[in-house]
């Protein structure tokens, strides 16, 4: 029985690749199990974990921070590990389906196990799932387009992003739910069932997709130690982990701080009594909303005034990340000052629109850039250094957390103080983030159109 053959290289064509809904339609699942699940982590460490005895076994709020930030570290470190393999041996295909069944276990795991033990094997091969497939899925995007329909590269990475954003706000409402409802065997099993079905869907579209082969240790070496490939990874570091690291500090602090913050808020709404996880539905659904909004009005109207680069765009959004924990920390301090009557949740729609116009102009913009930046066999490797710097920032927000404790109740940076530090440092990095911008100089690179004459009959192409 011979293996099956597919397509190794983009098809010349000026239309949309065939294996595109496969991804995106797979994206969008794997992120609302993803998204579902970390949504609820904090609450359940602090609410509903049990001992082997089944007796409760809380943590403490802060505790619960910095292990949510310790995993959301894990997982966008393993990013190096599914890059490695992917680039040098199995090529990205194959690496995102194989990872994709650990990722399922990952979740069958948190959702039998409501202990620790659960909890840590639970999280564990998540991380290693949901990261080792993350670079691979983003540059396997890239790896659809030639030169020929390239142009349509920025309009595939928004609807990327737009998948995303569509499975996290659906899991950010209905999982909290499900939690107070049916308890967490439910509330994490839902996610597992959407985790397999991405996986399923994934493996559907194999003869639609590019399969960019492995390149191997040799021509990965040398490639990445080239002069060419040092200067990709220097230019790029120098923004992966400088800067972009305190860009995420600060957002995935909606999935700790802000909930934690919304818990000593106004939740009714008429007779229903919010969640405050629930809030971090907002951030998809502004995605949802923004990413036109800034694709056709915002972008073209600023375009008048100056030329929008994608550095520039970069900046813009780290000024934006700034003042949106400015804020939180006046939301912060009207709960401090008024304990009695404090503000109501949907105070938090303000910051989270302003950061998540900051995620739009930074997120969206750097995914792009870093493949376009990449040199064709460092696509997948060079990916996982920019997911890697979202490990970096997460281990920033941790390492802060951990030195700010005096006691397991009292910190150095209390109430509005611990906003107002993290808004300071992202007003400091996007100052200088400014000056090295100016500096920068890359090139760009994209997957070759080679293809014989018998494989462009084959897909129709004239």
């Amino acid at each position: 029985m011979t293996s099956p053959t597919y397509k190794t290289a983009p098809v010349p064509s000026t239309k949309m690749p065939t294996g595109i809904p496969y991804i995106v339609g797979n994206e969008a699942a794997e992120r609302f199990s993803y998204y579902g699940m970390r949504g609820i982590l904090v609450v359940f460490m602090t609410q509903y974990m049990l001992n082997s005895q089944g007796m409760e076994d809380h943590m403490s709020d802060q505790q619960a921070s910095t292990y949510f930030h310790l995993f959301v570290a894990a997982c966008y470190f393993f990013p190096l590990l599914g890059s490695l393999i992917s680039d040098i041996f199995w090529g990205k295909y194959r690496t995102i389906l194989v990872l994709s069944v650990v990722y399922c276990f990952g979740h069958l795991a948190l959702a039998i196990d409501e202990t620790r033990t659960g909890l840590l094997l639970g999280l564990t091969l998540i991380a290693i799932g949901a990261g080792g497939i993350k670079p691979c899925v983003s540059a396997h995007v890239g790896d659809q387009f030639g030169s020929k329909n390239q142009n349509l590269l920025s309009r595939v990475f928004g609807w990327f992003y737009l998948s995303i954003n569509m499975g996290a706000f659906i899991s950010s409402l209905l999982i909290p739910v499900i939690l107070e409802e049916y308890g967490p065997h439910y509330a994490f099993g839902l996610p597992g069932v959407l985790m397999l079905i991405a996986t399923i869907l994934f493996w559907l579209g194999r003869n639609e997709f590019v399969h960019i082969p492995a390149s191997g240790w040799e021509k990965f070496r040398d490639e990445t130690f080239s002069k060419e490939g040092m200067q990709a990874l220097l230019n790029l570091c120098v923004l992966f982990y400088v800067f972009l690291p305190v860009f995420w500090s600060l957002f995935d602090q909606t999935g700790s701080s802000w909930v934690l913050q919304g818990q000593r808020m106004n939740l009714k709404v008429g007779d229903h009594v919010l969640n405050p996880a629930q809030m971090q539905a907002l951030n998809p659904l502004f995605i949802l909303l923004l990413v036109p909004i800034f694709t056709y009005v915002i972008y073209p109207l600023i375009e008048k005034v100056f030329p929008l680069t994608p550095l520039r765009k970069i900046s813009i959004g780290f000024f934006l990340a700034s003042a949106s924990f400015a804020i939180s920390a006046v939301l912060e301090s009207w709960i401090t000052h008024s304990p009695e009557s404090p503000p109501h949740i949907l105070w938090q729609t303000l910051p989270y629109l302003v950061l998540t116009s900051a995620e739009v102009m930074v997120s969206i913009t750097c995914l792009e850039f870093s493949y376009t930046q990449a040199p064709k066999s460092m696509k997948s490797f060079i990916m996982s250094l920019f997911w890697l710097a979202v490990t970096v920032g997460n281990l920033l927000t941790a390492g802060v957390n951990k030195v700010i404790m005096i006691d397991e109740k009292s910190s150095r940076l209390e109430g509005a103080d611990y906003f107002w530090f993290f808004s300071g440092l992202m007003l400091v990095a996007a100052v200088l983030f400014v000056f090295v911008a100016q500096r920068y100089k890359g090139k760009t690179y994209i997957q070759d159109d080679a293809i014989d004459e018998a494989q462009a009959e084959e897909e129709g192409i004239h």
